[in-house]
């Protein structure tokens, strides 16, 4: 069949009722809505047509938008399958709806129709838009050393492409290259400023340990957002910088924000339920976890809820047949199934409910992929709970040498120096974590306050206690002192 041109997106009238935020899509400017001519009238852009506009400038889309963007392409695909084009948008709009809905089956969907437009037009004729869809779409996966492949070869072959930048910041950090992570927000905040810029500045400042320059950044991103689920995305993201900071109030303002400008935000209702955990409203933390696992479940929430539930006295409820953390492996089996990688928060779940063993042979596995922060944090975690101190403190450096202020990995590092004896170091940094952040875990807070309570307070010694033995007298200073030459 000959290649024709992909038909204008259509205008159905539909109104957004209830938009989602979402983690951006970053695909090329093909997505784009095509440009008015002087015929057109003055009707608004419909659905489909924001949709695409979102997700190709970086955007997260409403929910109802991408909905109709999915069935308008798959509608105009079944007459023209050769439509390069239009597969990629095809499968950019299904990976936004991968990250989010429950479904982990979006991406093998999302997979498919990159693939699809790459069979059309390959790599080697420039089919950015699908390249850079295909990094994304292993980014969203977990798998970075793909995501870093894809993104490196649009960057290789048009270097003032914006779009291949956030897959590449992202890739970066996943495989743990964080230098070159900022250098590649330098480039993306050089061609393209905006929302979806900012929100990756925001990402690495975050993991530098730069927590003011991060909420500044997010704080851009906002005033660039202009649709609710655009600023919603951006008061969940803020409510996480808080949240780190041990501001559980600010968070729980800023996640109740994001869902009353969005009520879609899901990962906002995560958030709110961490949030009021923290401030020993558990009931209503217990609620609002499940509410957030019914319509977007995912392993991470099920072990918050699972912790939650075992910090409340309710431990056989959390490791029920039905519950949170057989919820964990479920969703876990589903999410590997369909390609997504769940090694580190099945590997934590091991190393703290499980068999310790187990999480090291995953993780050392992981960490061959992915040298992360978070995989060091989990692999020297996991060595501490099979017992092997002396190899666990190397990873747990590892986490907390870049700058990262995590009061979990804090905890960890602490755990370990106090197995090996190292009560300064312990001390130090179980203060540093309570200090971070006071209510980090409805189970490991508590731990770590017994275990500075333990330890208690220094020796005695120190300046406080050098005092002098008798009266200050002052030292014979003239053998230093050089007598003025005479003047002719």
């Amino acid at each position: 069949m000959a290649y024709q041109p992909e038909r204008p997106v259509t205008f159905t009238g539909r109104k957004t009722l209830v938009p989602a935020a979402v983690a951006v899509v970053l695909i090329a400017a093909a997505l784009l809505v095509r440009p008015a001519r002087v015929d057109d009238d003055a009707r608004p852009p419909g659905p489909s047509e924001r949709a695409a506009s979102a997700v190709g400038m970086g955007a997260p889309a409403a929910q109802v938008d991408l909905t109709a963007l999915i069935d308008d392409r798959e509608k105009w695909l079944r007459g023209h399958e050769d439509d390069h084009g239009s597969w990629a948008v095809l499968g950019a709009a299904y990976l936004e709806q991968s990250r989010r809905g429950p479904d982990a089956a979006w991406y093998p969907k999302a997979e498919r129709a990159f693939k699809r437009s790459l069979d059309l037009r390959p790599a080697e004729k420039g089919n950015f838009d699908a390249m850079t869809g295909m990094g994304a779409l292993a980014n969203a996966r977990g798998d970075f050393v793909t995501g870093k492949k894809w993104g490196e070869l649009v960057r290789a072959q048009s270097p003032r492409r914006w779009t291949a930048y956030p897959v590449l910041v992202d890739a970066y950090t996943g495989v743990g290259e964080y230098k070159a992570a900022e250098a590649a927000l330098e480039r993306l905040l050089e061609l393209r400023p905006g929302l979806a810029a900012y929100s990756k500045a925001a990402q690495v400042y975050r993991d530098r340990g730069w927590r003011e320059d991060a909420a500044v950044a997010m704080e851009q991103a906002a005033g660039a957002a202009k649709t609710p689920a655009e600023k919603a995305y951006c008061l969940y993201r803020l409510g996480e910088l808080a949240w780190e900071r041990g501001e559980a109030a600010e968070a729980l303002r800023f996640f109740e924000g994001a869902l009353r400008t969005d009520p879609a935000q899901d990962q906002a209702l995560g958030g709110k339920a961490r949030a009021l955990a923290a401030m020993g409203r558990s009931g209503e933390a217990v609620r609002d976890y499940r509410m957030a696992l019914g319509r977007s479940p995912v392993p991470q929430l099920a072990l918050e809820l699972g912790e939650l539930l075992q910090a409340s006295g309710r431990e056989d409820e959390a490791r029920a047949a039905d519950g949170p953390y057989a919820m964990l492996g479920v969703l876990a089996a589903k999410g590997t199934a369909n390609g997504v990688n769940e090694s580190v928060v099945l590997g934590l779940y091991e190393a703290d409910h499980g068999d310790p063993a187990d999480a090291v042979r995953r993780l050392t596995a992981e960490w061959a992929r992915h040298r992360s922060v978070p995989v060091a944090d989990a692999l020297g975690w996991a060595l501490h709970r099979a017992g092997d101190d002396e190899e666990a403190l190397e990873y747990a450096k590892k986490a907390t040498d870049l700058g990262l202020r995590s009061a979990e990995f804090a905890y960890h590092r602490a755990q370990i120096e106090r197995g090996l004896g190292d009560v300064a170091s312990a001390r130090r940094d179980l203060q540093l974590a309570l200090r971070t952040n006071p209510r980090f875990s409805p189970v490991r807070a508590p731990l770590a306050r017994q275990a500075l309570s333990r330890l208690g307070e220094p020796a005695g010694g120190g300046p406080d206690n050098v005092q002098p033995k008798g009266p200050w007298v002052a030292p014979d200073m003239s053998q230093y002192i050089v007598p003025a030459k005479p003047k002719h």
